[in-house]
């Protein structure tokens, strides 16, 4: 990922919070009261505009092909794969476009971890049970 990249995901992300900023609090109560839905949608059509730029300045398309199909599947999922690979482009550990394979890997990955982190319940049966035959055998 160059550096050009980089410039253009942190003024992607400031905008994003100038714009979460501008809609939190300078907006009369009587103002934002009308018109709070239309602005709410306006920042999410915003924020999603923003969140799919990143996406295609980090993934390979076959890779946002594969996203494209998971979300089909499993809303949840994509998302939370969408904001791992961000978080990982904002802090500099992406060194180039994400590849289908290593799409791949970080889904496994993460699986994985929610395998380990899912409650389970463990049934543990007492040993020893009283046999009633043991009784027969002192006649």
């Amino acid at each position: 990922m160059s550096d050009a990249d980089l410039d253009e995901i942190r003024k992607a992300r400031l905008a994003q919070l100038r714009q979460q900023g501008a809609a939190s609090g300078s907006a009369p109560a009587a103002a934002s009261a009308g018109a709070g839905g239309e602005g709410q949608e306006d920042a999410r059509a915003r924020e999603a505009e923003a969140r799919q730029s990143i996406l295609s300045q980090i993934l390979l398309p076959e890779a946002a092909d594969r996203l494209g199909r998971i979300r089909l599947v499993k809303e949840s999922r994509a998302t939370d794969m969408e904001n791992r690979l961000i978080m990982l482009a904002r802090s500099g550990q992406l060194r180039s476009k994400v590849t289908e394979e290593q799409l791949k890997d970080l889904l496994g990955a993460v699986s994985e971890q929610e395998e380990k982190t899912q409650d389970r319940i463990v049934v543990q049966r007492r040993g020893g049970w009283d046999d009633d035959d043991d009784d027969l055998l002192d006649l």
